[in-house]
């Protein structure tokens, strides 16, 4: 059996998602008639306290519909070195939405305030202006992290003093709420807009959703528009998000002790190689030491344990629905062996 942790994008439909979609009231969601879809996007826009919300098939087409609507072409977002926009988005800032990074480096993906305030340019000419914050929560090259309400509110702080917006990529920002970062009203409140995944840790097929003000989210939907992001009979897709929000949400919990549970087996087997305490929410990020990470993803892979390569020496492991503890067990060990078997064997 293989046991597949190398993201929470690899789930599938579970038995019951797939009913639900299989039942799902569909209509042309282009001209606004898909009735599946108009209940997702308001009931998350309810959920979060705003106006309203609208799906995307993809979560990169979700930020760059905001970047796109939030920023004037040329301005600069101001985000963390290894934030999902400057590393895995090819570029789409520039060739879609028209903006360019200035990047600060933070604590495990997250933002620290005084920081982001010391790089912000000056707002007299010649210097770029400035077009936005973009905060992401939970960090991904930051091992899960999460920021939490308290420091995003510290950053809208800075944000609203220059004017400019603080966005949001959530892509697993449910995640951030079930490890205690903050209420989904707290986090609707903080962010001037933001999307998160429904395709990751919540388990549906397809499908990230943008959230903020009615003007916001109209402006996103013509740019959705733009890129060829308008749906037919998306509900479909709709009611896999719909029983995601219902079943999938407090079950995260589950994934996050899940890592726990993995980081503290590996780093009690070879110490120094995991800080348990570090995983705040589904991800587990290893130093494979003196082993190269592409060997102990191959000799895992051997073994059906499917692994990511993050660095020369860093792994990165992500819990998720489609794994339980016995499949955690599993892995351990797999790991374990690849991590202390000496290199000559």
């Amino acid at each position: 059996m293989t046991i597949d942790l190398r993201s929470d994008t690899v789930t599938r439909p579970t038995a019951a998602m797939r009913a639900a979609m299989a039942d799902a009231e569909v209509g042309d969601d282009v001209y606004g008639e898909d009735p599946t879809v108009r209940a997702l996007e308001q009931e998350v826009a309810d959920r979060f306290g705003r106006d309203a919300a609208m799906l995307t098939p993809s979560g990169i087409m979700a930020t760059q519909t905001l970047l796109a609507t939030l920023c004037p072409r040329g301005a600069e977002v101001v985000c963390e070195s290894d934030a999902h926009v400057v590393a895995y988005e090819a570029g789409a800032g520039a060739v879609v939405a028209g903006v360019q990074f200035r990047t600060v480096d933070g604590d495990a993906g997250r933002l620290d305030v005084d920081r982001v305030r010391d790089a912000l340019r000056p707002t007299s000419f010649p210097y770029t202006s400035l077009g936005a914050l973009s905060v992401e929560e939970t960090t991904n090259r930051g091992g899960g992290a999460v920021h939490g309400i308290e420091v995003l509110r510290h950053l809208r702080a800075v944000a609203d003093e220059r004017g400019v917006p603080l966005h949001g990529d959530g892509a697993r920002l449910f995640n951030a709420i079930v490890a205690g970062g903050g209420t989904e009203h707290a986090y609707g409140e903080v962010f001037t807009a933001f999307s998160f995944c429904l395709s990751k840790g919540l388990g549906a097929p397809v499908g990230s959703i943008v959230v903020g003000d009615a003007e916001v989210v109209a402006e996103a939907r013509t740019w959705r528009r733009r890129l060829g992001g308008g749906m037919r009979q998306a509900g479909i897709l709709a009611a896999a998000g719909r029983h995601a929000l219902a079943y999938h949400v407090e079950r995260l919990a589950d994934d996050h002790d899940h890592a726990r549970h993995l980081a503290v087996r590996v780093a009690e087997a070879v110490p120094g190689s995991v800080d348990p305490a570090a995983v705040a929410t589904n991800m587990v990020y290893v130093d494979t030491g003196a082993h190269p990470a592409e060997a102990v993803v191959a000799a895992a892979g051997r073994e059906g344990i499917l692994v990511g390569a993050m660095g020369p020496h860093l792994l990165r492991l992500v819990t998720h629905l489609d794994v339980d503890r016995a499949g955690v067990e599993r892995a351990a060990e797999v790991l374990i062996a690849a991590l202390t078997t000496p290199r000559s064997a």
